[in-house]
């Protein structure tokens, strides 16, 4: 397939785009149209259309809603300073979309006929991109198993979907320093499990602890992994890092952490930067003691929402380390300005990691 095979129908009825300067918060406003796809086990994936985002109709007996295949990518669009739509790094987000559906026993996508697809669609839609700084449009593509069957096996029918929102900072925070509680009860995954996928299960098993650190004041979880209970694996949201002593560490991907692409662009401009990186398993033991020697210098979390999220407090049972004075750490900073620059088209993108639409 390619993009002429794509139908489009256009929405008679569009809604009304959010005025520049609104408050647009982050996963509450979606665009006019959005894009699907079906799987047929024999056939393969057909019927690429560009619709009005509306309601879909799905049987009782869907499997989605029983067995739980269901994977997500998130990616975001940006409004370049000349007007024009840029991408950060959507191959790796739908490379990635296809090692969850391999997991899962979903089909892969032609990751460039989706990367086309994907263009097409915020070609119909460039009009919701939001130009005011700190904003984007925020791309969710995921697939789920449609099959009316209840019996576990994988479905023999899919669907592919994406959907758009205009959105603000992830965190109502915004760039300001977020408060973090290490779980020490409850566990994320395992390795050999779904950890290093976007399955939708993965987010449905952190809810109960999130809820516990939002009732307690704190923005976010730090999950340990779950057979020592004392290795850092990632935030709920993101991947995590820690300066210590001049060095930078982040846990290694185990199987059990997510492959972010932040996380990923993060590493390879710190390396660009000079900094002496190291992926590696890191104990919250390791980051308590760094923190009571003066040695724990930032820490700060990764991801496509918030892209740099820096850590002001982190809480482990009765410890609660205030970390950077409580404010946004000269690195984090760095990080950010660099990243959201590339991202927007004012910095060198000396990766080529941006595409435009």
């Amino acid at each position: 397939m390619d993009k002429n095979d794509i139908k489009i129908l256009k929405t008679q009825s569009p809604k009304a785009k959010p005025a520049p300067g609104s408050e647009l918060g982050f996963g509450r406003i979606f665009t006019d149209h959005m894009f699907l796809m079906d799987y047929t086990e024999g056939t393969g994936w057909h019927d690429p259309r560009i619709v009005p985002y509306q309601p879909l109709s799905l049987e009782p007996s869907a499997m989605v809603f029983h067995y739980g295949q269901a994977a997500f990518e998130g990616l975001k669009a940006y409004r370049g300073k000349g007007g024009e739509t840029l991408l950060f790094r959507p191959r790796m987000n739908f490379d990635r979309q296809n090692s969850s559906n391999a997991r899962l026993c979903m089909p892969e996508l032609d990751v460039d006929f989706a990367l086309e697809a994907l263009k097409e669609l915020l070609r119909v839609e460039q009009g919701w991109i939001p130009s005011d700084a700190g904003t984007s449009l925020y791309i969710r593509p995921f697939v789920i198993a449609t099959d009316p069957f209840i019996g576990v096996r994988p479905s023999d029918t899919y669907l592919f979907i994406i959907v758009l929102s205009p959105v603000g900072a992830y965190y109502p925070e915004g760039l300001a320093p977020v408060k973090i509680n290490v779980e020490t009860e409850y566990v994320r995954a395992v390795r050999g499990g779904l950890g290093f996928t976007k399955a939708a299960a993965n987010y449905a098993a952190s809810l109960k602890s999130q809820s516990k650190a939002k009732d307690m004041g704190y923005t976010q979880v730090l999950w340990l992994d779950a057979i020592d209970r004392k290795f850092i694996e990632e935030v709920g949201t993101m991947n995590v890092f820690f300066k210590i002593a001049g060095s930078i560490v982040t846990p290694s991907l185990t199987g059990s952490v997510l492959p972010g692409v932040t996380r990923d662009s993060t590493i390879r401009l710190l390396r660009h930067f000079g900094y002496n990186i190291e992926e590696r398993p890191i104990s919250i033991d390791e980051v308590v003691s760094a923190y009571k020697t003066g040695a724990l210098e930032e820490a700060f979390g990764t991801g496509t929402a918030a892209v740099i999220s820096p850590i002001g407090v982190l809480a482990v049972e009765n410890e609660v380390m205030e970390l950077s004075g409580g404010k946004i750490g000269e690195l984090s900073q760095k990080l950010y300005d660099s990243i959201t620059g590339i991202q927007l088209g004012e910095r060198e993108d000396i990766f080529g990691w941006v595409e435009r639409v």
